[in-house]
């Protein structure tokens, strides 16, 4: 009873600075959060009650600050979109193959409704896994019936053998078709490649080894070679479709330990190179992926695998593409801060994540727990952390171009209330759109600072903003391009 009550006091706990020292948010942060569908909450929920659902998560997450949200779109080889390559997810209605009703497009909706709030929408997909263990029935259109012979069981599993090249094809093709119909800000994979080893299950590939292997003798390493290959045509893929969109994974928060590798961790836990056959650091240093989110779920001082010990590892090795955390809330508020039992961990790792050069955001696990506030933790992100509005991180490897100033900027007041109203800037290549503007308001007399984030009032997809009453003050808007490369600054006073 003493140990749920200390417990929950921990959980509960409001963290209000980092060892006596004010948090600084930086202007530029990826705030992620992912929703999944693979835990079966929208199952049996209908199409308006998960609009309602998703529209109150969504709300509750811009609260507190989450620019990015990393939605899964295909648990098991289906879909949560519209598709003519693969079925209607069961996570969706319940049955695989069947269409929701009153039919909507969710994917669709979720790029509106983030664009709506000024978020980014990245699809999440899983590209190996084609059933999960509690699918019972495959619709027939689903890869697993109709070809057979292109994936293998494995602990009730389905997993798309990466030994084939033409399951490669075929993923790369979902990608493409999504990229070609849908406004999405990113393409995102998880940690689920070759599948993660169960004692007394084999991978049955000897054939495959046997036929592909490309005069590679070590199956370890030909496993590898073919997730590598695997990525790099996905890397080509959004390259050659939509340039601009990003390409993200979040891997097992463990490359390799130390004891494998002089410059591995010292962790001693399952790993991504070893076990996964995932070679991660070759696809950040080679540039096949655009950001890398590892799944640092443990809590600092874990045994194996020291929280504290992993950021700094990554933070280390994987600085040459944009680096996000992956926080397990629930871990974080349920334990206690080691130089300071009366909190949680919430504030020691937001320090880590300061302390970290390469560290530039962070990706909530999951969503629905920072919505219902698990330990403060939503309310610490809205009132402290991520209080004022964030950038999103550059990615001058895919464009550095800043796009022109907006043009037209007015203050005006139509009866209805105040409102600033511009114009985009012109534009001849997608390096110089403006998809989004941000406007910074300052007190008159103050002098114009648009690096500091405080000043920021919104971030919006929408070339107007109402003002508030009585707003005597100086408003400057400057128009985000879709790498968030941002323009010189528009004032004008009101």
């Amino acid at each position: 009873m003493k140990k749920k009550l200390i417990t929950l006091l921990l959980a509960t706990m409001f963290v209000a600075d980092i060892c006596g020292q004010q948090y600084v948010a930086p202007k530029r942060e990826f705030r992620g959060a992912w929703i999944q569908a693979v835990n079966g909450q929208w199952i049996g929920m209908g199409t308006k009650k998960m609009q309602q659902t998703l529209t109150y998560q969504l709300d509750e997450l811009q609260k507190d600050g989450v620019n990015a949200i990393i939605f899964q779109v295909r648990p098991e080889c289906d879909a949560l979109y519209k598709s003519d390559i693969e079925p209607w997810s069961r996570f969706l209605t319940g049955e695989q193959g069947v269409a929701p009703s009153p039919y909507w497009d969710p994917l669709e909706w979720m790029v509106e409704q983030c664009h709506r709030r000024g978020m980014e929408l990245h699809a999440w997909i899983n590209p190996y896994r084609a059933k999960t263990k509690n699918t019972t029935k495959l619709a027939s259109n689903h890869i697993a019936i109709k070809h057979p012979e292109r994936v293998f069981p494995y602990d009730n599993l389905f997993i798309l053998n990466p030994g084939l090249p033409e399951n490669s094809e075929f993923i790369c093709h979902v990608a493409g078709d999504i990229l070609r119909r849908y406004d999405v800000d990113g393409l995102h994979i998880d940690d689920y490649f070759y599948p993660y080893p169960v004692a007394g299950q084999k991978i049955p590939d000897d054939r495959e080894f046997n036929i592909y292997n490309n005069g590679i003798t070590n199956r370890g390493d030909w496993r590898r070679d073919n997730v590598n290959r695997f990525i790099k045509e996905l890397h080509d893929t959004i390259q050659a479709v939509k340039p601009w969109v990003k390409f993200g994974v979040s891997p097992f928060g463990i490359y390799r330990n130390k004891r494998n590798d002089e410059n591995g961790s010292l962790t001693n836990g399952l790993q991504n190179y070893d076990d996964l056959y995932a070679d991660v650091l070759l696809w950040v240093n080679k540039g096949w992926v655009d950001y890398c989110v590892p799944q640092i779920y443990w809590e600092i001082g874990n045994k194996a695998a020291d929280y504290e010990t992993l950021i700094k590892w990554w933070d280390q090795y994987c600085g040459t593409r944009p680096l996000y955390i992956g926080e397990d809330i629930e871990r974080t508020v349920k334990n206690a801060d080691k130089n300071n039992p009366r909190t949680n961990q919430m504030a020691a790792k937001f320090r880590l994540h300061q302390q970290s050069r390469n560290v530039q955001g962070t990706v909530l696990w999951y969503a629905k727990a920072a919505v219902d506030n698990i330990g403060n933790y939503g309310q610490n992100l809205r009132n402290y952390y991520w209080k004022t509005p964030a950038l999103q991180p550059l990615m001058p490897f895919i464009d550095k171009k800043a796009p022109k100033k907006v043009k037209g900027l007015k203050a005006l007041d139509f009866g209805e209330g105040p409102m600033l109203m511009w114009q985009a800037p012109k534009s001849r290549t997608w390096h110089d759109d403006a998809v989004s503007y941000v406007v910074y308001r300052f007190e008159r007399g103050e002098k114009v600072n648009i690096n500091d984030p405080s000043k920021i009032v919104t971030i919006t997809r929408t070339p107007f903003v109402e003002l508030p009453e009585k707003s005597k003050a100086t408003y400057v808007v400057t128009a985000l391009d879709r790498m968030s490369n941002e323009s010189k600054g528009k004032k004008v006073k009101w």
